[in-house]
This record gives structure tokens, sequence and C-alpha cells, in this order.
């Protein structure tokens, strides 16, 4: 055998090698994607019990919603919506990103509608301002996501106006204190802070120096950046809940999420936790979401849900 025929043997079986490993890629690329585009749909409800109402209330419960990014025809997603109206909540709580399509409002308030039956609370996140736009999805990976120039503009003042008329508050750089079930309700929210929107409200007026009457605080926020649990953690907040996270969306089976598009540890992308902040602690709750972007339209290891979380007194 001669060195050229040697030498080619070697480029053909280089290239055969090439070749399989290319298309095994590509088989497991597109089973990923079938996958990806199955649990996209797979919905649950996740559960938390949080003792931190005062002794002698409870249970009261809170059903957090968020990043529904609702595009028209997901008719599975909205009959799943509709149906969250049996859990019967005490408090529904929206921390944003409800849009991925500029006619997503009317059919997203035709699946919510049931769940306006109880009261509610919101906050807007980016992609209720602005639509998402078709991108490579391994930007994702390199760091938080900004907003670009060409930024399609949606309807948030519609789906503002729509919540609103349904009863539910607008705590967009506001507070508000509301008696639910015999108690004191304190709520603080802020624009998103993806976009750097948040303006601090603070407290509702009337309440400080009440800290003796019963009361929970509540703080509402979309993207649970590290500068704004800081302050509501120092602010004396009870609770802090916010979405943006998508729970990390393509998570690896066994370590979790990769990133958060924000500065969140990613261990922290989804569930409820507890956050310290200059010698004071505060529950969060941060979403795994309800949908995701148009242009990304799969999870994987990482289901879309709703949270439940059960408000009780201190055994």
């Amino acid at each position: 055998m001669t060195w050229r025929h040697d030498l080619a043997s070697r480029v053909r079986s280089i290239g055969r090698g090439f070749a399989v490993t290319a298309a095994v890629g590509s088989a497991a690329g597109a089973a990923a994607t079938a996958y990806g585009l199955w649990e996209k749909n797979q919905f649950v409800l996740r559960e938390e019990t949080l003792p931190v109402l005062p002794a002698g209330y409870g249970p009261f419960r809170v059903l957090h919603l968020s990043d529904i990014h609702f595009v028209p025809g997901q008719r599975r997603k909205a009959e799943w919506l509709s149906s969250l109206a049996d859990l019967r909540p005490d408090l529904v709580v929206n921390t944003g990103d409800n849009l991925s399509h500029a006619n997503g409002v009317a059919p997203l308030v035709a699946a919510l509608r049931p769940l306006f039956e109880f009261p509610g609370v919101f906050v807007p996140g980016s992609n209720d301002y602005f639509g998402p736009r078709l991108k490579n999805p391994a930007s994702y990976l390199r760091g938080p996501s900004g907003l670009r120039e060409d930024a399609q503009v949606l309807d948030w003042p519609r789906l503002r106006s729509e919540f609103g008329m349904s009863g539910w508050v607008d705590l967009t750089n506001r507070c508000q204190s509301l008696a639910l079930k015999g108690m004191r309700f304190d709520f603080s929210g802020v624009d998103d802070p993806h976009l750097r929107l948040e303006r601090y409200a603070g407290w509702p007026r009337g309440t400080r120096g009440r800290d003796a009457d019963p009361h929970l605080r509540i703080g509402v926020a979309h993207a649970p950046y590290q500068r704004v649990l800081d302050h509501f953690t120092e602010d004396g907040a009870h609770l802090v809940l916010a979405g943006h996270t998508h729970g990390g969306q393509i998570c690896i089976p066994g370590y979790g999420a990769l990133v958060t598009n924000c500065d969140l540890p990613s261990w922290r992308a989804r569930g409820l936790n507890m956050w310290e902040s200059n010698g004071r602690t505060t529950a969060v709750n941060v979403s795994g979401g309800i949908g995701t972007s148009r242009f990304a339209p799969v999870r994987i290891a990482c289901r879309p849900e709703a949270v439940l979380l059960t408000l009780t007194a201190p055994a």
C-alpha cells in the first residue's frame, strides 16, 4: 500500500466519522426540539406553603401568574388558564409579560376572564410593551437580553385597561392596600426592572406606624434583579413575587437552569426561597412562567407553571 493510498483511506475514514457525527447531532437536535415543543404545553401547578401571616389568620391562597406570552390560537394554554379559576384563589398576582403577539390582547383577556372574579394585582413586563423579534436563540445564553430599536410596540394601554376594568389593581410604580379576608394587605409594585423602569413607591400612606395591626407587605415586580430584591427586603416586605426568568426555559436535567436573563443566580431561577440583604430576610417566589417567546417556543426540563401559594400563620 502506497502512502498516497493510505492517506486517501484515512481521509475517507475521517470524512465518514464527521458525517456520522453530524447525522447523530442533527437527529439529537431534532429530537430535543420535538420534545421542547411538546413540553411547552405540559402545564403544571406548583404549590407552596409559606407561614408568614399573623397569628390567627389564614389560610390565604395566592395564585401567581407570570410570563404568559400569549399568541392567538393557543387554545390549550387558554383553556388551562381559564381552568385555574377552579382553584378559587383569594388573590391573583400577575407579574407581567402577558403578550407575545400584537393581536394577543383579546384572546388573552377572554382566557383570563374567569379569574377576574377574584381580587387581583398586576405589573407589566417588557413583553407587555414590546413584541419579541426573531434572533439567534444562542444569544440568550450570553446574558440579559436588551431592547432592540426596531421593537414592535404592543397594545399595553388596552391590556392595562382591561385588567383595571376587571377590578385588578395596577401596581406599576404604585402602592395600595387591600382588605382581604379580614386582614390588611399592603402592596408595592414596580415597572419592569429589565427595562430599568422601576420607581419605588414605598408602602401605602396611612399604614406606617400601624405595624401592630395585622398586615402583610407584598412586593411585586416582573424581573427579579438583585437591586429590586434588596430594596424590597430592606424596606420590610414579607413576600416578593416575580417572574421573567422562565425558570431557565432550557434546563439540564439533574442540574437546572443555565441562565436567568438577569443578575439572579441560576439556582434561584424558579421556586420559593429566602433573600437576605443588610440583615433582613424576605421570602421570594420566582415563577418559572407559563409561556415562551413565539420565536423560541420550546421548554426542556422546565415545564410551564402557575404557582399556588398558601399563606398561613406560623405553627
